[in-house]
């Protein structure tokens, strides 16, 4: 059984900083992709960074150069640095099946494609 399960999320003042992290249990595939994804209030689900088994990463163009994903040790993390009001979100972590458009992030947000397991979520809330 594959579990997910994210922590690192609360409250931080514009500027700060968060380290998220998604502990994956009962993941076997050999090529993976993972990713984080947020939730606006009322929005769509957006693909904020993923990385794929060899360690290639795709950034949402928001997030570039403020954000971080990597993966040691069966936990996928998402360092947030500077943040803004705007990064107030809910954060997801998902996995799958390693597919081409993994780090393709080119349309600006990373593509919610292939995933099939997700977690529950932390929710990120900055003030300014």
């Amino acid at each position: 059984q594959v579990q997910l399960l994210e922590s690192g999320g609360g409250p931080v003042q514009a500027g700060g900083s968060l380290r998220l992290s998604c502990a994956a249990s009962g993941l076997t595939y050999r090529a993976y992709c993972m990713g984080w994804f947020r939730q606006h209030p009322g929005k769509e689900r957006e693909g904020v960074a993923t990385i794929d088994s060899d360690g290639s990463t795709g950034y949402a163009d928001s997030v570039k150069g403020r954000f971080t994903i990597n993966n040691a040790k069966n936990t996928l993390y998402l360092q947030m640095n500077s943040l803004k009001p705007e990064d107030t979100a809910m954060y997801y972590c998902a996995a799958g099946p390693l597919t081409r458009l993994c780090t393709n992030c080119s349309g600006g947000y990373c593509p919610e494609i292939g995933y099939r397991y997700w977690g529950q979520g932390t929710q990120v809330t900055v003030s300014s």
